[in-house]
């Protein structure tokens, strides 16, 4: 064998090396909500890289990109690229704004954007029409009024929410898919488990829209939680403004819109006036708030809430008495991710997954685009999800 073949071999086997701006690993890293450290014992030599000393192989570093969610195409950038939220921002801590939005959030932004794109097209192509309520609230209405429009137009009054909140949020969300708006619960990326939404980070967004309106609650929330979340984002809906939330019950709004959305979300699910009826001073609290969290199928959090806008509570007593039954809410939340072909509809919303097995099935949409919509990769899977949703 000639050198020239040794060289043609040598280039061969060679593994090739990439050369990454070091400030993107910082930035990946911060992006994903992981430690240098804990990314360190994935990737030894990531310190190195990171003080511009060696290269990774392209190997390392389509690794690297999947430990941290980020797209393998911004390790070819010449530094981090500055990304803003497409909608707009009312989380806030404290009195401050939150801090660079994660992968993980603006991935299921995107994802949702790229549902409610095709659903639109989806409505318009069908004939359908504007929903004339969406947009048809303004943020100086009176909540008692909104709360009693959106009850009305949902049909969830206490007659009709089922035996407690649990069944109450699944009411809720089926009429407000019937009413048109897409409601999406998960508590991860797409369908990926490893990539886990944090509801420190965020607890819901809305995406307004005449034809296709959207809402995301984030489901590693506590359930007690998610109901006064998806009521809170209808009222998003309602008003026709788009944003992005942190939906505290523990906290005050420092946002005009958010208190307003909080009031309106409280009202509809539990009414100011039936609850200062309802309530007897005379009885232990934790007592009360069981009681009339199966009153008004509702969730003790939103209750206890209720009894300090009705003045029951002080808010010290408020904040002290709520921390005790969300540290409860968490001990009670189920860990278990459940059968997918259940968990799936809820992720991307049962009328969304039906209209695009449908299309599917119909030849309106090619089989790709419906497993990128949909969160998944097999035929099969398609198939049985269009049985288990009554989908021929």
């Amino acid at each position: 064998m000639n050198s020239d073949t040794h060289t043609v071999t040598e280039r061969a086997t060679k593994p090739l090396r990439v050369k990454v701006e070091p400030s993107l690993y910082s930035w990946a890293a911060e992006r994903s909500r992981l430690d240098v450290e804990q990314l360190s014992d994935r990737f030894p030599k990531l310190s190195e890289w990171m003080a511009g000393h060696g290269s990774p192989t392209l190997k390392q570093v389509e690794g690297f990109a999947r430990a941290t969610g980020t797209a393998v195409g911004y390790f070819f950038l010449p530094g981090p690229p500055d990304e803003h939220l497409p909608i707009p921002d009312f989380r806030t801590v404290g009195d401050r704004p939150v801090a660079r939005p994660s992968g993980n959030l603006l991935d299921t932004i995107y994802q949702c954007q790229q549902r409610q794109d095709w659903y639109r097209d989806y409505v318009r192509s069908s004939g359908m029409g504007e929903l004339e309520w969406a947009g048809s609230l303004q943020p100086n209405t009176a909540p008692e009024d909104a709360a009693q429009q959106m009850r009305s137009a949902l049909s969830f009054d206490m007659q009709q929410r089922g035996a407690n909140y649990q069944q109450a949020f699944t009411v809720l969300r089926q009429r407000a898919e019937e009413l048109g708006v897409m409601v999406m619960v998960s508590g991860v990326v797409g369908s990926n488990t490893r990539r886990k939404l944090d509801p420190q980070e965020f607890r819901g967004f809305a995406l307004a829209d005449r034809f296709a309106p959207l809402v995301f609650v984030n489901g590693s929330d506590t359930r007690a939680a998610q109901i006064f979340t998806l009521a809170h984002e209808l009222a998003h809906i309602w008003t026709g403004e788009s944003a992005l939330d942190s939906v505290d019950l523990g906290a005050r709004a420092t946002n005009d819109i958010e208190g307003w959305c909080n009031r309106v979300a409280a009202e509809t699910l539990v009414p100011l006036e039936e609850i200062r009826a309802e309530f007897n001073p005379r009885v232990g609290i934790s007592t009360e708030l069981q009681r009339l969290a199966r009153r008004f199928k509702t969730s003790r959090l939103v209750v206890l809430r209720r009894l300090h806008e009705c003045e029951f509570l002080t808010w010290d007593e408020y904040q002290q008495t709520f921390q005790t039954e969300y540290d409860q809410a968490l001990e009670r939340a189920s860990g278990s991710g459940g059968d997918f072909y259940n968990t799936q509809p809820a992720r991307v919303g049962t009328v969304f997954a039906q209209t695009v097995i449908a299309s599917t099935l119909e030849g309106d949409t090619s089989y790709t685009d419906a497993f990128q919509l949909l969160g998944f990769k097999k035929t099969s899977t398609f198939h049985e999800l269009a049985d288990r949703l009554g989908v021929t």
